[in-house]
C-alpha cells in the first residue's frame, strides 16, 4: 500500500525522512502560509541532496519492505 508522509515538512530534511522511510510522496501543507515558496523550497532541497550523493532516481532512496 503507498503511503503518502503529511504532517510537519517544513524543510527538504522533513520530506527526506518521509521518503527514506518508505512513503512514496509528500505533502506540504502549513509551511506553504509560513513561507509561500516552501514547496519549490523543498524540491530543490530534495534535488540537492540527490545530486550531493550521486543519485539519478528518488526512489533509489524510498525505503522498500521485503517479505
Amino acid at each position: 500500500v503507498p503511503v503518502v508522509g503529511i504532517g510537519g515538512v517544513m524543510t527538504a530534511k522533513d520530506a527526506l525522512e518521509f521518503l527514506i522511510a518508505g512513503a512514496v510522496a509528500v505533502q506540504v501543507g502549513t509551511a506553504n502560509f509560513i513561507n509561500p515558496h516552501a514547496t519549490t523550497d523543498i524540491i530543490d532541497g530534495i534535488e540537492t541532496f540527490l545530486m550531493e550523493r550521486n543519485i539519478s532516481d528518488i526512489s533509489d532512496i524510498i525505503a522498500t519492505l521485503k517479505v
